[in-house]
Protein backbone atom coordinates (compact mmCIF):
# COMPACT_ATOMS: atom_id res chain seq x y z
CA UNK A 1 0.00 0.00 0.00
CA UNK A 2 1.20 3.46 -0.68
CA UNK A 3 1.18 6.40 1.69
CA UNK A 4 -2.11 7.88 0.43
CA UNK A 5 -3.99 4.68 1.19
CA UNK A 6 -2.53 4.54 4.72
CA UNK A 7 -3.59 8.13 5.38
CA UNK A 8 -7.16 7.44 4.20
CA UNK A 9 -7.36 4.26 6.30
CA UNK A 10 -6.04 6.12 9.37
CA UNK A 11 -8.51 8.99 8.92
CA UNK A 12 -11.43 6.59 8.48
CA UNK A 13 -10.35 4.54 11.51
CA UNK A 14 -10.13 7.61 13.74
CA UNK A 15 -13.51 8.86 12.51
CA UNK A 16 -15.13 5.48 13.19
CA UNK A 17 -13.56 5.36 16.67
CA UNK A 18 -14.88 8.85 17.52
CA UNK A 19 -18.33 7.96 16.13
CA UNK A 20 -18.49 4.80 18.25
CA UNK A 21 -17.42 6.62 21.44
CA UNK A 22 -20.00 9.39 20.87
CA UNK A 23 -22.67 6.78 20.13
CA UNK A 24 -21.95 4.83 23.33
CA UNK A 25 -22.04 8.01 25.44
CA UNK A 26 -25.31 9.06 23.79
CA UNK A 27 -26.92 5.66 24.44
CA UNK A 28 -25.90 5.76 28.12
CA UNK A 29 -27.35 9.27 28.50
CA UNK A 30 -30.62 8.22 26.80
CA UNK A 31 -30.99 5.25 29.15
CA UNK A 32 -30.58 7.56 32.15
CA UNK A 33 -33.07 10.00 30.66
CA UNK A 34 -35.64 7.26 30.11
CA UNK A 35 -35.37 6.19 33.76
CA UNK A 36 -35.96 9.78 34.87
CA UNK A 37 -38.96 10.03 32.53
CA UNK A 38 -40.47 6.92 34.13
CA UNK A 39 -40.16 8.55 37.57
CA UNK A 40 -41.76 11.76 36.28
CA UNK A 41 -44.64 9.77 34.76
CA UNK A 42 -45.26 7.94 38.04
CA UNK A 43 -45.25 11.21 39.99
CA UNK A 44 -47.57 12.74 37.39
CA UNK A 45 -50.06 9.91 37.88
CA UNK A 46 -49.98 10.42 41.65
CA UNK A 47 -50.55 14.15 41.22
CA UNK A 48 -53.47 13.48 38.87
CA UNK A 49 -55.10 11.15 41.40
CA UNK A 50 -54.73 13.73 44.16
CA UNK A 51 -56.03 16.47 41.87
CA UNK A 52 -59.22 14.53 41.17
CA UNK A 53 -59.95 14.40 44.89
CA UNK A 54 -59.25 18.09 45.31
CA UNK A 55 -61.45 18.99 42.34
CA UNK A 56 -64.38 17.02 43.70
CA UNK A 57 -64.02 18.76 47.08
CA UNK A 58 -63.74 22.25 45.60
CA UNK A 59 -66.38 21.77 42.89
CA UNK A 60 -69.31 22.48 45.18
CA UNK A 61 -67.76 25.67 46.53
CA UNK A 62 -66.68 27.20 43.23
CA UNK A 63 -69.45 26.25 40.85
CA UNK A 64 -72.42 28.57 40.55
CA UNK A 65 -74.79 25.77 41.46
CA UNK A 66 -72.92 25.06 44.67
CA UNK A 67 -72.82 28.76 45.53
CA UNK A 68 -76.56 29.19 44.94
CA UNK A 69 -77.33 26.06 46.92
CA UNK A 70 -75.24 27.30 49.85
CA UNK A 71 -76.98 30.71 49.69
CA UNK A 72 -80.43 29.13 49.63
CA UNK A 73 -79.64 26.78 52.50
CA UNK A 74 -78.08 29.49 54.62
CA UNK A 75 -80.38 32.48 54.08
CA UNK A 76 -83.58 31.65 52.24
CA UNK A 77 -84.60 28.32 53.77
CA UNK A 78 -84.67 29.62 57.37
CA UNK A 79 -86.87 32.58 56.33
CA UNK A 80 -89.20 30.31 54.37
CA UNK A 81 -89.49 27.93 57.30
CA UNK A 82 -90.44 30.84 59.58
CA UNK A 83 -93.07 32.05 57.10
CA UNK A 84 -94.46 28.53 56.74
CA UNK A 85 -94.77 28.25 60.52
CA UNK A 86 -96.52 31.63 60.71
CA UNK A 87 -98.87 30.69 57.86
CA UNK A 88 -99.61 27.36 59.51
CA UNK A 89 -100.45 29.11 62.78
CA UNK A 90 -102.81 31.53 61.02
CA UNK A 91 -104.53 28.70 59.14
CA UNK A 92 -105.03 26.77 62.39
CA UNK A 93 -106.64 29.83 63.97
CA UNK A 94 -109.19 30.17 61.13
CA UNK A 95 -110.42 26.61 61.44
Amino acid sequence: MNVAEWIIVAILSITLFIFLIVGIVLIVKLIGLSEELKEVAIEGKDIAKNTNGIVSNVKGMTSIGGTVEMFVDKYINPKLKEKMKEKGAKDDGKK
